[in-house]
């Protein structure tokens, strides 16, 4: 069969990849072509010869109201690249990964011309926009969600969905990763074997210029006091960033590192973990990495988000056990001084430490075990075949 599926963000890179591999396996057959990153294209030149990556998500990743809205009009014409595409290459579904502003309105479009339309891991409806429930029950035929919490909720809803545990129990439990040690780790990236603080500073251009301020200067801080003169400090660098998009933060700073594509390595050998909200800050939690979490934008964007978000906790960890198993500092609340407190609490205070890690074994277990990706996969081609 025939797949066609759209991812906008790295953790849709991430997931789609693992989709893919299911689909390959459950699929002899399977033919893809894809709106994905360089872990989605990986898993393709694995399997199939060719090209079949339409689009690379780096170009389109932005977030925030006010960053879209200056992106309209390369948002449009990608949109119609992409209903084009469809239309020419025929699929037998059209599988949309989170990224809701634009695959929202291509559910819409290949929905209403006849195509098969799922929706894997669901647009945060749960958070916000709750009105977009309307546009699943319309043009979606099947939901795949990804978080346990998410079963009562459409559930009440009325939207079907199926739910096979996590995908990122696999991406994380069953990587190279969770393998070596961290001196390996280390001299392997050419970086001294002495404790770190890993920094993620996110995978949009616009993240990393915020964060980067406020992560320099707690980093500054920390070094000035005695009993961390020794630390160093590593940047995981997404699959769709490199070390020059961090060049000039590099400079005079010999306790900076930036390692590219291995952010599961730089989380598990990690001291602490300062962390930009999003899939980062689940995998810490699965990999059992003590972190504070922080997040800043433009005022603008953060009004109109605290006005319409109806969530207490930002990080996916937090929802999932529905109490702040570590800190958010959001806004004006992300500054140096507060990542400081944090991060020396969580290495000075070990029943702290004790007891994030605790929440963390709670959120391992309500998020299951490993081959959720696969089983998604065979739950898709077997509604396909019409045998669910």
């Amino acid at each position: 069969m025939k797949y066609y599926i759209i991812a906008g963000e790295a953790s849709g890179d991430l997931h789609g990849s693992n989709l893919m591999k299911g689909l390959y396996a459950e699929d002899p057959e399977a033919d893809v072509r894809f709106w994905g990153g360089p872990l989605m294209n990986a898993v393709y030149h694995e399997n199939q010869e060719g090209e079949g990556m339409v689009m690379d998500y780096s170009e389109g990743a932005v977030m925030g109201f006010m960053e879209v809205l200056q992106m309209w009009k390369k948002f449009f014409g990608w949109y119609r690249m992409c209903r084009t595409d469809i239309l020419q290459w025929k699929p037998d579904v059209v599988i949309l990964i989170d990224y809701p502003g634009f695959n929202f309105r291509i559910a819409a479009f290949a929905y209403l011309r006849g195509f098969k339309v799922f929706y894997y891991i669901a647009p945060k409806v749960w958070a916000s926009r709750e009105g977009r429930i309307a546009k699943l029950r319309a043009y979606v035929d099947k939901l795949f969600i990804i978080f346990p919490f998410e079963v009562e909720y459409f559930t009440r809803k009325g939207i079907p969905f199926e739910y096979c545990g996590n995908p990122l129990m696999d991406a994380i439990l069953e990587s190279d990763a969770v393998k070596e040690d961290t001196p390996s780790f280390l001299r392997r990236n050419d970086i001294p074997v002495l404790p770190y603080i890993a920094l993620l500073a996110g995978s949009r251009n616009g993240e990393i210029s915020t964060m980067m301020p406020t992560f320099m200067e707690f980093a500054a801080r920390m070094r000035e006091i005695p009993a961390y003169a020794d630390y160093h400090f590593i940047l995981a660098a997404p699959p769709s960033r490199t070390k020059a998009d961090y060049g000039n933060w590099l400079e005079g700073r010999p306790w900076l590192h930036v390692v590219e594509k291995q952010t599961y390595s730089v989380l598990r050998h990690a001291e602490a973990a300062v962390i930009n909200s999003g899939t980062a800050s689940l995998e810490a939690a699965i990999l059992g990495v003590p972190q504070v979490v922080g997040y800043k934008t433009s005022p603008v964007t953060y009004l109109i988000g605290r006005n319409i978000l109806k969530i207490k906790y930002i990080s996916l960890a937090n929802l999932i056990i529905n109490k702040p198993a570590f800190k958010e500092y959001l806004q004006e609340y992300f500054t140096s001084g507060n990542l400081l407190r944090e991060v020396r609490r969580i290495l000075e205070d070990e029943r702290y430490r004790n007891g994030m890690k605790a929440d963390y074994d709670t959120i391992r277990e309500q998020l299951g075990g490993t081959g959720a990706s696969r089983a998604v996969a065979s739950a898709m081609i077997k509604e396909l075949r019409g045998l669910s």
